[in-house]
């Protein structure tokens, strides 16, 4: 009987997702988000792996601010390794081999990317088991998209020769194309869109590594050294930002020569912008993709999504128009990648809109920012049963409590008390607080901040319950 071979997917969640604002966000990136109301990416990604991998056997490497903010939910069933900052896809892939081999075990990797969807997951589970048996083999394995377009979104991979198994030898990389060059790839054949899939063993892209990027390897050992003795995610935010920042594809599979392509059409997507999402919805008859409460009338190929208010369109044609309760993007069909000027515009301006949305989710519970100015701030707050903010004082604020639902305990410098509905309390500037509901039902209040800085970076914590 064929012996099962040890397999863990590593899923690549730490990417900014701009180009899907305003529904992205800074703080809650695209790939914890639901595109088509149903499950997040990141979640369809998991999914799709049954029952070749079980959930035991992923580990999700992504931002320590994502995992200690509005992911916090997402990402808390499953072993995680957390970077302190983004540092492209090499040294993510570095450190999730290196933690997948410190108890001396080598398993099959499978690298992939948290934010794509795949229409065909029975085809791409019969890539992925070509994959790993070429990966057992010793070599590194790429998917290969086949195209259904000349597109200058993509990088493209050249297939060599037929190494049997529905494996190719791989040709050459080529980065972004202009059109005419894209046009070019898809007349002559054989080239595919790299859609950033990769499957191989620990131990293999280990030493590929340490052969074309000792850079990484060095703070790697540094990093693998210290987890025998040490807290090993304190050891990563200690040394992981001395990591160059460099993808895998530039600093290894265009270096090495034992680099394998699987070409599948598997219905595959980066989602990487509003006119990629509008493909891979479903659409009505006049190719309309709408979500939420939408009207559309007489419009055609048109992408309607909203998610808090009414939006009603009447005889649009090749548009997407995305609202948020903060914000409303239209743009023409063709025009979607463009969406990172307008981030660009929020950042030189140091607007939030591109940071949070107004609703933002916390490991106890949520905020709402309700009504804002320069001088206060009027939030909801809501409180899960049994959970509690961290012990914390401002510099800058004072805050104004009132509990509209639930019972609230209040620490208060060295005072404690309860707090019920249609009651209030007030912290002053510099005080010591915490919120906790000790109660069964949600806990609901209305905060008023009065000062003369309302950022939510004016926070000292003293102790927290999750880490922070």
């Amino acid at each position: 009987m064929e012996t099962q071979p040890d397999i863990q997917a590593v899923i690549l969640a730490g990417g900014s997702g701009t180009r899907l604002w305003p529904l992205s966000r800074e703080q809650l990136p695209k790939q914890f988000l639901s595109i088509d109301g149903g499950h997040t990416l990141l979640e369809a990604t998991i999914n799709r792996l049954h029952p070749l991998v079980t959930r035991d056997h992923v580990l999700i490497v992504t931002k320590k601010d994502y995992a200690q903010g509005e992911a916090y939910h997402a990402l808390s069933p499953y072993q995680t390794l957390l970077e302190p900052e983004g540092r492209n896809t090499a040294p993510a892939i570095a450190l999730a081999a290196a933690w997948l081999t410190r108890n001396g075990d080598d398993p099959v990797m499978l690298v992939l990317p948290a934010d794509h969807v795949i229409k065909e997951p029975a085809l791409f589970q019969a890539a992925l088991r070509q994959a790993v048996a070429a990966a057992q083999s010793g070599q590194l394995v790429t998917f290969g998209i086949t195209p259904s377009r000349p597109d200058t979104g993509f990088g493209y991979i050249q297939a060599g020769a037929d190494l049997g198994g529905n494996v190719h030898a791989v040709q050459r990389f080529a980065e972004k194309p202009d059109l005419a060059t894209a046009e070019s790839f898809i007349r002559d054949g054989g080239y595919y869109w790299n859609s950033g899939m990769f499957v191989w063993k620990a131990s293999t892209i280990l030493k590929e590594i340490a052969r074309h990027l000792p850079e990484v390897t060095a703070v790697l050992d540094d990093i693998t050294a210290a987890w025998q003795t040490g807290n090993a995610a304190e050891v990563v935010a200690r040394h992981f930002p001395r990591m160059p920042s460099i993808s895998i594809d530039y600093g290894v599979l265009e270096k090495t020569a034992n680099v394998a392509l699987i070409p599948c059409d598997i219905g595959w997507s980066d989602v990487g912008s509003w006119d990629a999402v509008h493909e891979v919805s479903d659409k009505d008859a006049a190719g309309n993709a709408t979500q939420g409460n939408v009207i559309a009338v007489d419009c055609r190929n048109a992408l309607i999504q909203s998610n808090k208010r009414l939006v009603a369109a009447i005889g649009v044609e090749d548009l997407n128009i995305v609202e948020t309760a903060d914000a409303v993007l239209i743009t023409k069909r063709g025009e979607s990648q463009r969406v990172r000027e307008v981030v660009d515009v929020l950042k030189r301006n140091n607007a939030q809109e591109h940071v949070a949305h107004l609703t933002v989710q916390r490991p106890w519970g949520s905020y709402t920012v309700l009504e804002s100015a320069d001088d206060f701030k009027m939030k909801r707050i809501t409180v899960k049963p049994g959970q509690s903010l961290s012990l914390q004082r401002h510099s800058h604020r004072s805050e104004h409590w009132i509990v509209v639902a639930g019972t609230a305990t209040v620490t208060c410098d060295d005072e404690v008390i309860t707090v019920a509905k249609n009651q209030s309390t007030y912290i002053p500037i510099g005080a010591k607080h915490r919120l906790e509901n000790r109660g069964e039902v949600l806990l609901e209040m209305i905060e008023v901040q009065v000062g003369e800085y309302l950022g939510e970076d004016d926070i000292e914590r003293f102790d927290d319950c999750y880490g922070r």
